[in-house]
């Protein structure tokens, strides 16, 4: 298509919003902005933008930071992975590297956490290379201007639109142009109520022409979505005091705190929880505690419903238990008081935003 490149950068220079991360050219800062617009909308990752550079406004302070800080800066963004990888990588950089931030595509795509999108965005923004973009908002422009019904989830798919961008690009002005194709993905061609009969390409666009708008991009399979079932154990000990536990393991949440998990099959009533806590034990000062060693004291379910919370490949269905009990030496506990300090999951701060601990 003639002139491709030159409609959509003038359409980028007269509708562009104003975003923090185009005032600069700065790789840490705008590796920083892509690693947290993954899977997040720029309202909800702008703030944490703000909090990340305020707090860290250096490479080498964000790898001079413990883990945990980090995740708790990072908490309510979810894929808490991004966060685990955006910290290793800093400290490589800071620290292997010498604080300078790799200046090529195939060296920025080395990195641990950065895919070919990112690597191109970085490569292209500060240092002029370029290197496409391909990510869901280019599969959207992309296959309806130019009618493509590949399956962006296919290897076929990928290599064809990344090489479509790549035939694209202005070479004179890459990042105006990634930045430019990026944009008109998020709030010009939507993925719903795209604003068709004010786009630039609507005489060009063969979705548009073709009545297929609502069809493209086209995916082959969807992802199946798995249903687990948590049961969170709020102990309450008479001093005030509560028990949070490191997620060690790899999966969900990792390097996060939550309350002591049973985690069932299927949905629990009380009588059938109890009966699986003869077999639940939790970290002790000195090793495993058998929960039916506790001296408890009544077990009560917050909410007769469980909360739904989802992630992308993940129902997960969970319920809060209020255990009290007697103050024991064999635990590690918490004042409830300290709660916030820890980064736990989402779903668990929202319920402890509403939740009256001390008067339950």
């Amino acid at each position: 298509m003639l002139n491709f490149s030159k409609k959509l950068i003038d359409w980028y220079l007269q509708n562009k919003r104003a975003l923090p991360w185009r005032a600069t050219r700065d790789p840490y800062y705008i590796w920083l902005s892509e690693i947290i617009l993954q899977q997040t909308r720029v309202e909800q990752g702008t703030p944490y933008y703000f909090r990340f550079t305020s707090t860290f406004p250096t490479i080498k302070a964000l790898a001079d930071a413990d883990e945990d800080t980090v995740l708790k800066l990072w908490q309510g963004l979810g894929y808490y992975s991004r966060a685990r990888n955006l910290h290793s990588t800093a400290k490589k950089i800071a620290y292997e590297y010498d604080s300078v931030f790799p200046d090529t595509y195939k060296e920025i795509v080395k990195l641990k956490g950065v895919g070919d999108y990112t690597a191109s965005a970085i490569a292209s923004i500060c240092f002029d290379e370029p290197a496409a973009v391909v990510d869901g908002n280019v599969y959207r422009v992309l296959s309806r201007i130019f009618g493509i019904d590949t399956p962006i989830d296919s290897t076929q798919g990928k290599k064809e639109f990344k090489a479509l961008a790549q035939k694209l690009i202005d070479v004179r002005d890459p990042a105006t142009f990634n930045q430019a194709i990026m944009e008109f993905g998020a709030t010009q061609c939507k993925p719903k109520n795209p604003y068709c009969l004010h786009c630039p390409f609507n005489t060009d666009c063969i979705a548009f022409q073709q009545g297929k708008i609502e069809s493209l991009p086209y995916k082959a399979g969807k992802t199946k979505v798995r249903d687990r079932f948590f049961n969170y154990l709020i102990l309450k000990t008479p001093s005030g005091h509560t028990i949070l536990q490191k997620r060690e393991e790899k999966g969900i949440w990792q390097g996060l705190y939550d309350f002591p998990l049973l985690e069932s099959d299927v949905d629990l009533e009380k009588t059938e929880l109890i009966a699986q806590l003869d077999h639940f034990s939790l970290k002790g000062v000195s090793g495993s505690v058998a929960f039916k060693s506790l001296k408890i004291k009544s077990i009560v379910l917050e909410s007769n419903e469980p909360i739904i919370h989802k992630l992308s490949h993940q129902k997960l269905n969970v319920k809060f238990w209020v255990v009290r009990i007697a103050d024991t030496s064999e635990l590690q506990t918490i004042p409830i008081a300290d709660f916030k300090k820890y980064a736990v999951p989402r779903v668990i701060d929202r319920f402890m935003e509403s939740f009256d601990f001390e008067n339950y």
